[in-house]
């Protein structure tokens, strides 16, 4: 046992941990990370990237299918194997080396095992080999152990060793049957990119298809899975599940009718990392969410424990972590160093954004992409609201995009304030309008001063000027 002192300690190596302890250097204060899998994360190995990679070929085949001209050009479908090798690239081959020696040069110091806190800013790491070191952090603990995929309790499922989303980003092979548990995004993506791979692909749905998006973009993707071979049931609750000897699975539902599937992939949530990290040791439950101010610092923690990212629960995205990592970590600096705290709304302390400005984009066929409230929340949070949509395949700049294009873009504006609070369109390719409006609505852009903000001739973009002239002067 050896003890070791830093300034900050972070427990996990994800693109969170890796961003705090990456601004407590710059901040010149030391620091150590924990890792006991991949440096990189859950983003890197098992979600974001791989995900990305596998529905990426897809997507530039289906573009060039809706074009003449391009259309001719294809003469084959998906291959397979080399959609997978391109997945496996974009997932390091699942070898940290690269993330390992970034650490090395922004001069943070890793620490490979599990750690657990043992008290108050303190952390003990074991290994592998079962050696313990004992580390001591001199102003913050910082959690960022991310979260897992929840496993539900139906009857057989567990023994039925049913994938999650890590095995569906990591599979070596396409089954030729899978079914999906789940309808939003993991599910919704992992039926795309299933789909487009050759797998037969059920879709068994409780409460409907992307539910914590607007309506309509939801319905797109029903309806484009449908036309993709997908069967999409909604409204079924599975009620047990068996896997053969044969390895054949089969999935009783609540209207008893029975599912027969090769894999199944369960999506319906995540679960915090949190259950072996000590944090009873804090007086705090072991496997719960944890609680936090906008200053990422724990509730009825010690004062020096933090939390960043889907452990806090505020917004379980890679990209609002990393926000969240780079506001703890600096507030983490200041108060090391007696400075001013600056934690106002939008101050470069806190985490507003998780609040009403979360953009995401969601990389289905057709793609969404969307920021903000939905109008549903924005008139559960007490908004006066005007909704406004518009038919994307009229704007010119869709039409040239691809013949038969289809979607739909709104906007929510606040009528006291008249700015904009929620942006959703759906539709081929939309993914890179999203900043466009993340800006419009952090930035609380009246919509009188939208109007001189004018979309180029002919892009898809130019739907903003179509929203503002339905909304009118």
């Amino acid at each position: 046992m050896t003890d070791q002192t830093y300034d900050v300690i972070v427990l996990g190596a994800g693109p969170v941990g890796e961003n705090v302890a990456d601004r407590v250097v710059k901040g010149g204060l030391t620091a150590a990370i924990v890792e006991r899998e991949l440096v990189g994360g859950e983003c890197s190995y098992w979600a974001c990237m791989p995900t990305k990679a596998l529905l990426r070929s897809s997507a530039a085949l289906r573009a060039a299918r809706a074009l003449p001209g391009a259309r001719e050009a294809v003469t084959g479908d998906l291959d397979v194997a080399a959609v997978l090798a391109r997945r496996d690239a974009f997932a390091s081959n699942w070898k940290d080396d690269g993330q390992v020696a970034w650490l090395d040069s922004a001069g943070i110091t890793l620490h490979r095992g599990h750690g657990r806190i043992s008290g108050r800013l303190t952390v003990e790491v074991t290994r592998d080999d079962g050696a313990t070191t004992v580390l001591a952090a001199r102003h913050a603990v910082v959690v960022a152990t991310g979260s897992s995929a929840l496993l539900p309790d139906i009857p057989g499922l567990r023994e039925a060793a049913p994938w999650t989303s890590r095995d569906a980003a990591a599979a070596g092979t396409v089954p030729a049957r899978l079914a999906v548990i789940g309808g939003g995004v993991v599910a919704t993506e992992m039926a795309t990119a299933y789909a487009s791979l050759g797998a037969q692909v059920t879709v068994l749905v409780r409460d409907g298809v992307l539910p914590q998006v607007e309506a309509f973009a939801g319905e797109l993707v029903t309806t484009s899975l449908r036309e993709a071979g997908v069967t999409v049931r909604t409204g079924v609750e599975v009620r047990s599940v068996e896997r053969d000897g044969d390895g054949t699975v089969h999935l009783e539902l609540d209207d008893g009718d029975r599912v027969e599937v090769d894999e199944v992939l369960v999506a319906i949530g995540r679960t915090p990392n949190t259950g072996d990290i000590g944090l009873e040791t804090v007086g705090l439950k072991p496997g719960s969410w944890l609680t936090v101010d906008d200053t990422m610092r724990v509730v009825d923690g010690d004062g020096g424990l933090y939390a960043a990212g889907d452990v806090n629960r505020r917004a379980l995205l890679t990209h609002q972590g990393k926000y969240q990592a780079r506001a703890v970590g600096d507030v983490i600096v200041a108060r090391a160093h007696g400075a001013a705290v600056d934690d106002g709304r939008w101050g470069r302390h806190v985490a507003t954004a998780d609040e009403r400005a979360v953009p995401q984009v969601v990389f289905t066929d057709p793609e969404i992409a969307a920021v903000g409230l939905t109008a549903a929340a924005a008139e559960a949070a007490g908004l006066r609201i005007r909704v406004v949509d518009h038919d994307l395949a009229a704007v010119a700049g869709s039409a040239l995009h691809a013949d038969g294009y289809r979607g739909r873009a709104r906007m929510v504006v606040d009528e006291d304030r008249r700015v904009i609070v929620g942006f959703t369109v759906a539709g081929p390719d939309v993914a890179d309008l999203l900043h466009a409006a993340t800006i419009a609505i952090v930035g609380e852009v009246p919509l009188d001063r939208l109007w001189h903000a004018v979309p180029a001739y002919p892009t898809v973009s130019e739907v903003w000027l179509r929203l503002l002239e339905a909304y009118g002067r």
